[in-house]
């Protein structure tokens, strides 16, 4: 048997856990804090991405509504800027810092930023690999399928794990763009500018804890049954 149940490795599924956890509690918190500092230019987090993707020389990309908390997002297929409920109309620095950052996806898009056209050729890759993976060792381990089976779901949920490590230098550069934008277009400055710092920063946090967790996760799985033959 591999003693998948019992192991010491389930140490690295923990730590991976609280690691997320952690990071999930970081950028609540962070968020919540400066979600209630007014920003003093008054723009809401719409009217502070229309003013960096104008001054950026981007005009051909769409700012939307779309529901929920947190889930602004960049769409570089469409050229489509999607803002939160807790961004679109928010007059935070928290939220003119979560719309400057998804801008500075698209000034990455606009420049070509080779990082960003790695994360979007492994999408696909990313995708099969977060589906497909962990259910192919896992069925493998249950029908007591050959190492080289599981050994194959390995490799696919590999794919995902690389597409978070590309995805972090993309996360990093968005901030850093996004900070200098902010202060260079006049809309936050001084203090407002490390209140927005802050934000991004928490949110990096969770990119990197959920990269770190599941490098952990696929540690595990090559400790347990990588390159290892059954005995039974």
């Amino acid at each position: 048997m591999y003693g998948y149940y019992f192991d010491p490795t389930y140490v690295l599924v923990l730590i991976g856990a609280v690691l997320c956890m952690a990071a999930s509690s970081s950028l609540n918190s962070t968020y919540s804090k400066y979600a209630k500092v007014r920003c003093m230019s008054g723009m809401t987090g719409a009217e502070a991405a229309a003013r960096i993707l104008s001054q950026s020389g981007i005009h051909d990309v769409r700012i939307e509504h779309i529901s929920g908390n947190l889930t602004d997002h960049y769409d570089p297929r469409n050229k489509v800027l999607r803002l939160s409920d807790a961004t679109y109309q928010a007059r935070s620095v928290a939220a003119i810092g979560v719309a400057a950052h998804e801008c500075g996806h698209a000034v990455q898009h606009q420049k070509g930023y080779a990082p960003l056209k790695v994360r979007g050729a492994l999408v696909p890759a990313a995708n099969i690999g977060s589906r497909l993976g962990l259910p192919l060792v896992l069925l493998g381990i249950v029908l007591g399928l050959s190492p080289a089976f599981i050994q194959i779901g390995i490799w696919i949920f590999s794919l995902s794990v690389l597409f978070q490590i590309v995805t972090l230098p993309v996360e990093f550069n968005a901030s850093s763009r996004a900070l200098v934008m902010l202060q260079d277009y006049g809309i936050t400055g001084g203090q407002e500018t490390d209140y927005c710092r802050k934000v991004l920063r928490a949110a990096a946090f969770t990119y990197v804890a959920g990269a770190a967790s599941s490098i952990l996760q696929l540690l595990r799985l090559v400790l347990l049954f990588g390159g290892r033959r059954r005995d039974d």
